[in-house]
């Protein structure tokens, strides 16, 4: 008998713990984390958002394009980058417009992911790089925007 009550009050508080677990809500975009290449500058994008279209710094010469990739959905919401391309087609900066950051896991991840995502996107010079542990989610949408962004700028 004694039994029979313990496994009934520990699967009573089991389903009592399963139904009290929030799901993730998708994440609202925000603005986000930059990287730099050679020229030392860092910084983020003034937005949350782009057209996706290409742009013409003036102040270097116009020899700097930016194109904005597009917002990919993801499972704990959008992704989005900006790349900033030298006369030659080189990938020299990157901004991170829109990422998950809805709750301090998020943040917690993604504070960690982007800057590697960055480092190795401006190692490699293309979409093609490995996933960040842990990241899974942010690293495909990061390389899928980035992808379009770079599809963009060969247009």
């Amino acid at each position: 008998m004694r039994r029979a009550v313990v496994t009934a009050s520990a699967t009573a508080a089991g389903v009592v713990l399963l139904l009290s677990l929030k799901p993730h809500d998708p994440a609202a975009p925000v603005t986000a984390i930059g990287a730099t290449g050679a020229s030392g500058a860092s910084g983020s994008t003034g937005g949350t958002g782009g057209t996706g279209g290409a742009t013409t710094d003036a102040s270097n010469g116009g020899t700097s394009r930016s194109v904005t990739g597009d917002a990919v959905s993801t499972r704990y919401g959008p992704v989005q980058v900006k790349v900033a391309l030298d006369a030659d087609r080189r990938i020299t900066k990157i901004d991170v417009v829109q990422y998950p950051s809805r709750d301090h896991r998020d943040q917690e991840i993604n504070s960690y992911a982007i800057p590697v995502l960055n480092q190795e996107a401006l190692a490699a010079q293309s979409a093609k790089i490995d996933v960040v542990s842990g990241a899974t989610y942010t690293s495909d949408g990061y390389t899928r925007s980035l992808q379009s962004a770079l599809d963009k700028a060969a247009e």
